[in-house]
């Protein structure tokens, strides 16, 4: 017992490690209007995590990952960022989570990943538009102006691109780690 206890712990932290390199080796701009916005795969791991274990394990691997971000990779958005990408992703994740889990199938999965990157989408214009006015201090009129031709479908295309990725690789990764039961 206290070896599985053990043994499902090395394989969440595993789960965190692997969001944090890739949030350091993949990075890079979708929209040179807003080269700041950078993609990134930090969600995949989280997300793969979260179809394993559930949305309470996600969401905690999303808090690990967002402080270790905010400290390690990304020190200049400091403790704004590391919200925004909490609330955004855990956002994506309690939603994904919740329905892969009421519908575990293919289906459930692909239904689970776009309603979750949807959610994120939504969360992150309150987000921008109170922090990035008030922490960052861009006028609330540029960044209004940014919401649908910079904001939104950056949003759509990081959530999406992270999901095509997650459905692609959850059962394979799973079975790689020893997650996912052989049927």
């Amino acid at each position: 017992m206290k070896n599985e206890k053990v043994n499902l712990l090395v394989k969440k932290g595993l789960l965190c490690a692997l969001s944090l390199v890739l949030m350091y080796l993949v990075r890079f701009p979708l929209f040179p209007a807003a080269p700041y916005l950078e993609y990134d795969m930090a969600d995949v791991p989280i997300l793969i995590g979260t179809f394993m274990y559930g949305p309470a394990t996600g969401l905690l691997i999303t808090a690990v990952v967002s402080v270790l971000q905010w400290l390690l990779v990304s020190p200049a958005s400091g403790w704004v960022g590391a919200l925004m990408h909490f609330i955004a992703t855990g956002g994506f994740v309690i939603v994904a989570g919740l329905i892969y889990r009421a519908k575990h199938t293919r289906g459930g999965a692909v239904l689970a990943l776009i309603a979750g990157t949807l959610v994120m989408t939504a969360i992150m214009i309150p987000l921008n538009m109170y922090f990035t006015v008030h922490y960052n201090g861009t006028p609330a009129e540029v960044v209004k102006a940014m919401l649908v031709p910079v904001i939104i479908p950056f949003n759509l295309c990081k959530g999406g691109i992270n999901s095509v990725v997650t459905f692609l690789l959850y059962k394979r990764a799973g079975k790689v780690l020893g997650l996912i039961k052989k049927q």
